[in-house]
């Protein structure tokens, strides 16, 4: 009975939590899809509109997540999306919110740490990577291959590590890079019907998932 009571009552906590912290993040992205400002006309406002999204999540970490390092290594890698969506704004800064986004995949890395190792999982990671970047590398620009190269091998580490830690952090890894998938494909290669929908809706579930995994063992307030 006890037992049953403490579950219930962790429950419930996470449940306010979630209702209180993800508000914020559904609201603005909601508006974010509602605006849907062009792509082709970069200002400061859509580098807000897209970004809040992540800032509202990475408040949500800050406020909800029991301390540690694997909160705080989200909390952060959180506010390096942040900077990257900004700066992806501007199209001729692509190379710059490339480094942005994979610091934030490093911080993401760094909390979902090397055990359990897995390593089965790894070797499909790896197969599909090495597929998947042998077809999108006679499309890219020389200037930039080196770096979509150290950027695909930190991505797929951090869903090997996604995957080994499973629940919600595995399926922010997979969508994650389904966003990924999609914005090379959609940037390098040929535009996609629907890509720029399919890309946002995929990342901002992505960093909602991996947020939400920061309170999933919250331990019950005595």
């Amino acid at each position: 009975m006890e037992t049953g009571g403490r579950e219930s009552e962790r429950r419930h906590t996470l449940n306010l939590l979630l209702t209180r912290g993800l508000v914020p993040f559904f609201a603005s992205s909601t508006l974010y899809f509602l605006l849907w400002l062009p792509e082709d006309n970069p200002s400061c406002n859509s580098a807000l509109a897209k970004c809040l999204p992540i800032l509202c999540l990475a408040l949500f970490v800050h406020e909800s997540a029991p301390s540690g390092p694997y909160g705080l290594f989200v909390w952060l890698g959180l506010l390096c999306s942040a900077l990257g969506d900004i700066v992806l704004t501007w199209p001729n800064l692509f190379p710059f919110g490339l480094v942005a986004f994979a610091l934030a995949y490093l911080f993401y890395l760094m909390a979902l740490g090397w055990h359990p190792i897995r390593q089965a999982l790894l070797e499909p990671v790896i197969a599909i990577f090495i597929l998947y970047f042998g077809l999108l590398y006679p499309h890219l620009p020389s200037s930039l291959s080196l770096l979509m190269f150290a950027y695909v091998v930190i991505l797929g580490l951090m869903l090997w590590r996604a995957l080994a830690r499973g629940r919600s952090a595995a399926l922010g890894g997979l969508l994650f890079s389904i966003s990924d998938a999609v914005q090379a494909w959609d940037t390098f290669v040929q535009p996609l019907p629907s890509g720029r929908m399919i890309i946002m809706v995929t990342y901002y579930t992505a960093q909602a998932l991996l947020a939400l995994s920061t309170v999933e063992d919250r331990p019950t307030q005595s």
